[in-house]
């Protein structure tokens, strides 16, 4: 087991990636600097239990992963209900085919591209700032986090059901936004 590096060389060499990856879970720069401030905290704090099974720079990712799930946990402290009321039933007619005017649109990109990557990217975060806050929070924690649904479930705090619903919408409108904002301007 190699020297673990001191705090101050843990801020220089991971404190703007960390940043950088929580920012774009979280969405909020003052809520992004305290998770990885937290992170290095606690890292600090069990520093002698580290065994060097990760690199350090996997050891600190996986302790502030843990901080992005503890965040979203903490902001669900009631059970939600989702499945009352459909909003998205517009865009499906009676036999449950999309509408005309709501079918998805054939994107055509070629994602090789560095500039159009960079773009979508952008929009994406845009788009995700105008989710519904549980529906920002079960986009990240599926699609950036790679949880599983029944651990997203336990973590917020909501029935499958409700998860389904919400991840459906979440998509619908993300869909929407970026085909708004991206594909047709």
């Amino acid at each position: 087991m190699g020297p673990l590096l001191k705090a101050e060389d843990w801020i220089n060499k991971y404190g703007d990636i960390l940043y950088n990856y929580t920012l774009q879970r979280v969405s909020d720069k003052g809520l992004a600097e305290d998770i990885v401030q937290d992170t290095f905290l606690s890292a600090w704090k069990s520093r002698e239990t580290y065994n060097a099974q990760a690199s350090e720079k996997n050891w600190l990712f996986a302790i502030c992963k843990n901080k992005i799930i503890d965040h979203y946990r903490k902001k669900s402290t009631s059970k939600v209900q989702y499945g009352e009321a459909d909003t998205t039933s517009h865009f499906f007619d009676d036999a449950e085919h999309w509408t005309k005017e709501d079918q998805p649109n054939e994107w055509g990109i070629n994602y090789q591209q560095p500039v159009e990557t960079k773009e979508f990217y952008n929009i994406l975060e845009l788009c995700k700032k105008k989710l519904q806050e549980m529906q920002k929070n079960v986009f990240v924690m599926k699609y950036m986090e790679d949880l599983e649904s029944d651990e997203i479930c336990k973590v917020l705090n909501i029935t499958p059901s409700n998860y389904w619903v919400i991840i459906h919408r979440a998509k619908l409108q993300l869909r929407k936004c970026i085909e708004k904002n991206w594909l047709n301007n």
